[in-house]
């Protein structure tokens, strides 16, 4: 086993204290039907393209995605518990138990070929994901998209901050600079949200990578150029981890190139599955 390789969610967290982020909940959703919100059923589909929210975040990352998509890719955006129309669900707090559950709850979707985006810890939960679906020997995504995320095999940088007391926790959440001071500052706010943020840093921080195989499906990889902790080298050796065709693209933006570089993204994107072995699409 390889040493843990903690993640710190960093500025991800302001995308979900946005008040127009929080959803009402629908208990009455079937329990698989709550993971894929924002999903547009498209009845000709032959690729469904599943994508998960980075640390903080939530499936309305991609909402709208689908329209840049080509016409016969079903955009699915993950919902994990703990955020948004899941809000009062409880949270994971460790990588297994999530990816676990993920791939329970996803597998009646993997009736047709597929592939995973996920960027920042969504790109690690799209990579063990895919190590989890080999392991019980389902049929693989043809192709991941990883973006802004160093390879998992990197060690950590930063001390783990997830189970500090709240007072301690918010001062580093103010040093960060990732959420906004009015939320800090919002003691009933604050008391809403901390659980899921604490969740998200615990998951990035208990990440331990272990070696297995490379994974067959090629892998494309998204870094921005102007991101101070993911970095082209970070983003460079995630090729280490497929057999298959390994693509790096740098893109302009921070951390969150994934909005401000959303047309770049779709589109690199679009062209690199139009490569996939999928007929008619």
């Amino acid at each position: 086993m390889e040493r843990p390789a903690r993640r710190r969610p960093r500025a991800a967290i302001s995308r979900l204290v946005a008040p127009e982020h929080i959803h009402t909940v629908k208990p009455s959703s079937p329990p698989a039907e709550r993971w894929l919100a924002y999903r547009e059923v498209n009845p000709r589909a032959r690729l469904r393209m599943f994508c998960f929210p980075y640390a903080g975040g939530g499936a309305s990352a991609y909402r709208g995605w689908a329209a840049s998509m080509p016409s016969t890719v079903e955009v699915c955006p993950v919902q994990l518990p703990g955020r948004e129309s899941r809000l009062r669900e409880p949270p994971f707090t460790r990588p297994l138990p999530l990816i676990q559950a993920t791939a329970d709850a996803l597998e009646p979707y993997l009736d047709m070929p597929y592939v995973f985006f996920g960027h920042s810890m969504g790109g690690m939960i799209s990579f063990e994901l895919a190590r989890e679906l080999r392991r019980r020997g389902k049929a693989l995504p043809l192709h991941l998209f990883v973006s802004g995320r160093r390879a998992p095999h990197l060690p950590a940088r930063e001390e783990p901050i997830h189970d500090l007391p709240e007072p301690e926790f918010i001062i580093k959440l103010r040093e960060l600079n990732g959420t906004p001071e009015e939320v800090l500052q919002h003691a009933e706010l604050m008391k809403l949200l901390s659980p899921v943020l604490r969740a998200d840093f615990a998951v990035n921080e208990t990440y331990e990578f272990t070696e297995e195989e490379p994974l067959d499906p090629g892998i494309s990889a998204f870094g921005g150029l102007g991101d101070v902790e993911v970095t082209r080298d970070d983003i460079d050796v995630w090729r280490r981890h497929t057999k298959g065709r390994f693509r790096l693209r740098m893109l302009p933006g921070d951390h969150f190139f994934l909005h401000s570089a959303k047309d770049l993204i779709t589109e690199a994107v679009a062209r690199d599955m139009a490569e996939l072995n999928v007929p008619s699409l």
